[in-house]
């Protein structure tokens, strides 16, 4: 049952010490705390309570969903990996001068993981992310109706977006609405805050999936910049996991026909209950 005094303690915001108040009392009282002591203790946990609700709202509203963590990253793997740049773009260290991160890697080899990690880290460290796919970002710039609309928009992935991590630049073409929209983007943000993003295609086969060459070079002008780009060369780990997963299921096929044909050999050649042997 709610009393009067967490109900005006909820009313303060002091939302922790509100759903907790009976047991603090008894806490207080059994330890017979002063009041410095309580009111540390109350400040402590609600400032606890209001960081973990702030986590869960930049958790929120980053969209980055599900994701393995870095701990199942399999360095092993890649042909060609430089994991020293990985580990400083986990750390963050670009963000403190407004730096990029490019990841270039075929399809299957773990950018995307990489690139959500990455923004899960940025999140936990208190920023404001945003994790999108290009074609999620521009399909979402090109439905404004108005130009208002359309500004106002372009101001939540550039101005009011501490981290931006767009996925997938390169799985699709570009017509020319969709290829200056991408150019505001990376403009507004350029110099101003940090981008991450992925690419299965090297900056020389940029120029194919834009409209014209000009666009291409200034686009990649500014994203390079003030950027650590990161190259990942090797075989997709879905191929690997793929391969591997038919491996078993064959080995698997054989165990159990082996079985079956050991227990038919065995039925045919055991003497039946009416078998006599003849002298």
């Amino acid at each position: 049952m709610t009393t009067p005094l967490a109900e005006r303690l909820a009313s303060l915001g002091l939302h922790s010490t509100a759903g907790a108040l009976d047991d603090l009392i008894a806490r207080a009282t059994k330890a017979r705390w002063g009041p410095a002591e309580l009111l540390e203790h109350v400040a402590d946990e609600e400032q606890q309570e209001r960081s973990r609700r702030s986590l869960e709202r930049r958790l929120t509203r980053s969209r980055l969903g599900r994701f393995k963590p870095m701990a199942d990253f399999d360095w092993a793997w890649p042909k060609k990996i430089d994991r020293e740049a990985v580990e400083s773009a986990l750390r963050l260290d670009f963000m403190q001068g407004a730096r990029n991160v490019v990841i270039v890697a075929p399809q299957g080899l773990g950018k995307t993981m990489i690139a959500q990690n990455i923004a899960h880290e940025a999140v936990r460290k208190g920023s404001s992310v945003l994790f999108t796919s290009a074609s999620q970002m521009l399909m979402d710039l090109a439905s404004q109706d108005s130009s208002r609309a359309l500004d106002r928009r372009l101001r939540h992935y550039t101005s009011r977006t501490g981290l931006l991590v767009i996925d997938e630049v390169g799985y699709l073409s570009y017509d020319s609405r969709n290829a200056d929209l991408l150019f505001q983007v990376v403009s507004r943000r350029y110099e101003q805050r940090s981008l991450v993003l992925t690419s299965n295609l090297a900056f020389s086969d940029w120029p194919g999936i834009f409209p014209n060459g000009a666009c291409a070079t200034a686009l990649i002008d500014r994203v390079i910049h003030h950027a650590d780009i990161i190259s990942i060369e090797g075989q997709s780990y879905r191929r690997r996991a793929a391969e591997e997963s038919a491996a078993a299921r064959k080995t698997k096929a054989k165990r159990r026909a082996g079985r079956r044909g050991g227990g038919l050999a065995e039925s045919v050649c055991r003497p039946g209950p009416n078998f006599r042997a003849f002298a």
